[in-house]
């Protein structure tokens, strides 16, 4: 504490010096950092299970909120998933570009059979790594039943 003229004690005006977060090392550790913050990541549950060297992992909970009819999960929630997904496999274990961004420039869904009142399983693995351009694809499963829901393909540009 600090004192003023008339001796009444009163708080520091500066907290002290701050300890900036590591800089994130690569791909993987950027996607640690990013999907647990993404607000529309967040408002879809999607959790990272885990990534590594051009594969990732990730869980979509069940949520009513996120039906079409019944208990059946909507081809919206899925196809979002399946982007995340390849945006995780494309930066999974990949060097920091100087310019850190990335977007997803195409994707296409296949939906084989819909998901009941189920955990989404969400399984990307990165096909390409070129200086820019990755092609990825995802695999989207029932996560207790472990059957295929849905697979996509797509490409991501990174920097």
């Amino acid at each position: 504490m600090t004192t003023t003229d008339s001796a009444t004690p009163t708080e520091p005006t500066h907290p002290g010096p701050r300890h900036p977060e590591p800089a994130p090392t690569d791909g993987s550790a950027v996607m640690r950092e990013l999907i647990p913050t993404s607000p529309f990541v967040v408002a879809l549950g999607i959790t990272l299970e885990s990534i590594g060297d051009g594969r990732a992992e990730l869980r979509m909970p069940f949520r009513h909120e996120l039906t079409t009819v019944g208990e059946m999960v909507h081809g919206g929630a899925l196809g979002a998933c399946a982007d995340v997904g390849i945006m995780a496999a494309a930066w999974a274990g990949r060097e920091i570009p100087d310019k850190l961004r990335g977007v997803t420039t195409s994707m296409s869904v296949n939906f084989l059979r819909p998901l009941q009142a189920e955990d989404l399983r969400i399984v990307a693995d990165r096909l390409h790594n070129g200086k820019r351009l990755c092609h990825c694809t995802v695999d989207l499963l029932g996560a207790t039943s472990g059957t295929l829901v849905a697979r996509a393909t797509g490409t991501y540009q990174i920097g």
